[in-house]
């Protein structure tokens, strides 16, 4: 099973890859999946290749089919987090041939199944393995209808939808115009309210929730915020809000679409807790190493709570390190430069960990 910082790797590698032709092959097999199906239509997608016009094209793929099946042969089952196999002709100069490939266990638990030819390997199920795993509450609102949903990774999921009883701009009954707009103003708080007491209800308990965001036309969202009374631990979690005219499922997309600037925001700002943290830590001489000879050691002890890495440091250093740390089932960091922080850490070596327990 490769880790983490192998998979970045890997990735990368992979991504400089361009095919001459339709001639790379990816196949996903998701954990449970019986691996005999897969095997077969890899049999069966030789066949097809068969009937590929051109000769140089239907060779390489037909190949790197071959390749594949006798690599799914030497498994009795698909292994617990699924398989995923990438094959074909790597070849940079026209007409010659050079099969590779490579196989790899995932990290985590693979959810999808694909075989798919093309001019690039598909990367994206196993990219997505590699963002932030926190989740974030999506509201999109108006005074007629509420949605709350969830963003995890790149996943949208609706949680709840509420309608109001808030009637529409147009008198009715004969009422005069100031009792119907007390009348509006007082349905549009009691449906504030019962969207805040949904927020509490899906978001309160919630380990993973990295923070709120909220949309809506100007100025409901706002008269939310002053008159919904969240409770205000939610409240703190808002990072912001975004003007959005949808509030059905499509407005939670155009949400996120949005709040790129928040979400991003939030990775730099993980990254620099965690190093605050680690340098406080460093600075008290508590539970804390940077030297790649007192962090392996850390590592050896088993002491290594969370292992913190530099982007910038050379691969064979990463991986063994993240080797190491997995063994011991340490939290694994990488931390880009992008920061005063992340400079800082450079500077000193691009290696640290937080411990476990003094060494």
């Amino acid at each position: 099973m490769v880790n983490k910082i192998e998979l970045e790797d890997l990735l990368e590698e992979l991504g400089k890859i361009k095919g001459s032709h339709t001639e790379l092959v990816s196949v996903y097999i998701p954990r449970g999946q019986n691996i005999n199906v897969v095997a077969k239509q890899i049999e069966e997608e030789k066949s097809t290749a068969s009937n590929i016009k051109s000769k140089t094209t239907r060779k390489n793929v037909i190949d790197a089919l071959e390749s594949i099946s006798r690599e799914l042969k030497k498994y009795k089952k698909t292994p617990d987090n699924g398989l995923v196999i990438f094959c074909g002709n790597v070849s940079e100069k026209e007409g010659q041939q050079n099969i590779e490939l490579w196989v790899l266990e995932p990290p985590e638990p693979l959810k999808v199944r694909i075989y798919r030819c093309d001019k690039e390997f598909v990367l994206g199920p196993l990219k997505e393995m590699l963002e932030v795993k926190e989740v974030y509450g999506l509201v999109v609102m108006d005074r007629r209808e509420a949605t709350l949903g969830l963003l995890e990774g790149k996943q949208i999921k609706v949680l709840r939808k509420l309608t109001s009883g808030v009637p529409g701009k147009t008198e009715k009954g004969g009422q005069s115009a100031a009792r119907f707009s007390r009348l509006r103003e007082q349905a549009a708080k009691e449906f504030y309210r019962r969207i805040a007491e949904s927020m509490k209800e899906l978001y309160f308990n919630m380990p993973k929730l990295k923070g709120i965001i909220i949309g809506g036309p100007v100025p409901t969202k706002e008269d939310f915020m002053k008159e919904g009374q969240l409770v205000t631990k939610l409240k703190n979690k808002v990072l912001g809000l975004k003007d959005i005219g949808q509030t059905d499922e499509s407005g939670l997309t155009d949400l996120v679409e949005a709040s790129k600037d928040l979400l991003s925001r939030q990775e730099i700002i993980h990254e620099k807790k965690l190093l605050e943290e680690f340098f406080e830590l460093l600075g008290k001489g508590k539970k804390a190493a940077y030297k790649k000879r007192d962090v392996e050691k850390a590592l050896r002890y088993g002491a290594v709570e969370t292992l913190i890495l530099s982007k910038k440091l050379e691969k064979k250093v990463k991986e063994e390190l993240a080797k190491k740390a997995e063994d011991i089932s340490a939290e694994i960091e990488m931390v880009s430069d992008e920061t005063e922080e992340g400079k800082q850490f450079l500077n000193l070596g691009g290696i640290g960990a937080i411990l476990r327990f003094e060494i």
